[in-house]
């Protein structure tokens, strides 16, 4: 028995053309090579959305480290002193604070530096 695949193959096509949709030229036109990125594509989303989330945390240690060595103090002993004092400031507040606020960032390290000399 003979199946033709008109309807369904243009329907396949289609959808995966649709996602092609901004590619630089026959990436975008042609099926095959639309088809080879888009799944290259979506593996490279997957994988980015992982990275996404170690770039910031990245990010912010070298804003929070910045702004550690302007008050004296390495990044590792801001972290290990605000851990003594008990105060729960994730990375993400203090590089925001470091960047925004660097006033009471100061305080903070001031802190932190007290908590470790005791």
């Amino acid at each position: 028995m003979r199946v033709k695949t008109g309807v369904v193959r243009r329907r396949r096509h289609k959808k995966i053309l649709k996602l092609a949709k901004g590619f630089y030229s026959g990436r975008r036109k042609h099926f095959r090579k639309a088809k080879e990125q888009v799944e290259h594509s979506l593996v490279y989303a997957y994988r980015d959305r992982k990275q996404k989330k170690r770039d910031f945390r990245k990010l912010w240690i070298m804003r929070i480290n910045a702004a550690a060595r302007l008050n004296d103090i390495s990044y590792s002993r801001l972290m290990h002193g605000l851990k003594l004092a008990n105060i729960e400031l994730d990375r993400k507040i203090l590089a925001d604070m470091a960047m925004n606020e660097p006033e009471n960032f100061a305080k903070i390290a001031q802190i932190a530096k007290e908590a470790l000399s005791k």
